[in-house]
């Protein structure tokens, strides 16, 4: 039985599967003339045992609370919390439409979303995160904002405002950004990059006009 594969470097540190940045698994096959290949959808049956488990890279977002929505649901979600976004954003300095790029992507829009692997609220924050940030209630909406932002801002300062490389260590960590030395070749956080782009510049496209 074949999988979607995908190569990366030979040596893909277990390391970044911390509570913070785990969401995205990955197991590694070793075919007999040596090759290596690594997948991120899980074996089955007898082909298991042939795969080796290396753990959790990039976040996923939290994908029920965007099941079944509507561009008018998720606008209605949207307008409820532009007041808040709006200062908020602007209280750190962060462009206004990407954090509502980031928001659209991580958790429609959803303030009690819960992701998977535990990311919580608005912004996804993982528990580690949202300790660190000061969130003391992670579905209040004005604190979810705030320690997301705060964190984002963190992020992009920290890669001189380069937004690709801020948005792949907001998903993937930036432990994992600084072993590639760029984006990760990790096929959630690539998608998580492109949706992103994509959202900022289409509402960027739809405040121009």
């Amino acid at each position: 039985m074949r999988f979607a594969v995908f190569a990366l470097p030979l040596l893909v540190p277990a390391l970044f599967s911390t509570p913070a940045v785990a969401g995205h698994v990955t197991y590694k096959y070793r075919e007999s003339d040596g090759t290596v290949w690594y997948t991120d959808h899980r074996p089955s049956g007898a082909d298991f045992g042939d795969y080796q488990f290396l753990g959790y890279h990039g976040r996923p977002p939290a994908s029920a609370s965007c099941r079944g929505m509507t561009k008018q649901s998720l606008a209605r979600r949207a307008h409820r919390i532009a007041t808040p976004m709006h200062r908020v954003s602007s209280r750190y300095g962060v462009d206004e439409l990407l954090i509502k790029a980031i928001i659209s992507v991580e958790s429609c829009f959803d303030p009690k979303a819960v992701s998977s692997v535990g990311a919580q609220g608005l912004m996804q924050l993982m528990p580690r995160t949202a300790r660190r940030m000061g969130v003391s209630d992670v579905f209040n909406v004005r604190d979810n904002l705030r320690g997301g932002i705060a964190y984002f801002r963190q992020l992009h300062r920290r890669y001189d405002g380069d937004t690709r490389l801020a948005l792949a260590a907001y998903n993937a960590g930036p432990s994992a950004i600084a072993h590639y030395k760029g984006i990760p070749p990790y096929p959630q956080t690539q998608r998580y990059v492109r949706r992103v782009l994509a959202r900022w510049h289409a509402y960027r496209a739809l405040a121009r006009q």
